[in-house]
């Protein structure tokens, strides 16, 4: 097994190298929660930009709740991997109740995450949206429906590792993809880090918080 990364702050020091021409731009950098949440600060912070979430959740097979058969945004919208749901036995019944699980999954945590203010509005910037890794590109593909729809001047897709079959099925709803390592054998994100901790509810806040009061800080 190759390790890429020693962790998601190493992934992130080298997205922010080969992103460093938004240096500057005042990107927003939408990182989906949980795990790339982190990245997204320190991406914000190399390229003078503002943080923020894009919520999406995977809409899980019957059998196993790790592997994506599709995904949904905050607005309903779904994409699903036909054949994937068929043979995982996902029939319509089960994906209606998968589908309002996780957007009542999405309502809490836009509840949790910015209690206070409504989400940033990506309209006429550079977005960038990172997560610390694709395999299906379920929630990616979510994520970047969602921005798109909002009218961003430009739409990067930024993650450390992806299988090159699933950078394809991303290729055509972003502007840009920028992805670091593309292995052919690819089981797991996690396989490629070292260190690949759980990230908790309280440290995207407080990541978020932060980042929010530094942006404000520096703004003239």
């Amino acid at each position: 097994m190759t390790i890429l990364f020693e962790s998601r702050a190493d992934a992130a020091r080298q997205l922010a190298d080969r992103l460093s021409r938004y240096r500057g731009r005042n990107p927003l950098v939408l990182a989906i929660p949980r795990g790339a949440v982190g990245m997204g600060r320190s991406l914000a912070d190399e390229l003078e930009g503002e943080l923020d979430v894009v919520l999406v959740r995977k809409l899980r097979s019957p059998f196993s709740a790790e592997f994506a058969i599709g995904a949904i945004d905050e607005s309903g919208w779904t994409y699903i991997t036909t054949e994937d749901a068929a043979r995982s036995g996902a029939d319509a019944a089960y994906l209606e109740r998968e589908k309002a699980f996780q957007l009542g999954t999405l309502r809490k945590r836009r509840a949790q995450y910015t209690p206070a203010r409504q989400p940033i509005d990506p309209k006429g910037r550079v977005v960038i949206c990172v997560d610390d890794g694709l395999a299906t590109g379920a929630t990616m593909i979510a994520a970047l429906h969602a921005v798109g729809a909002k009218q961003p001047q430009r739409l990067v897709c930024a993650v450390p590792v992806a299988p090159p079959e699933t950078l394809e099925r991303i290729r055509p709803l972003a502007d840009e993809v920028v992805c670091v390592a593309v292995p052919e054998e690819f089981y797991a994100v996690g396989q490629f880090y070292r260190h690949f901790p759980q990230v908790e509810d309280e440290e995207v806040i407080d990541l978020l918080a932060q980042s929010q009061q530094k942006y404000a800080a520096g703004r003239p």
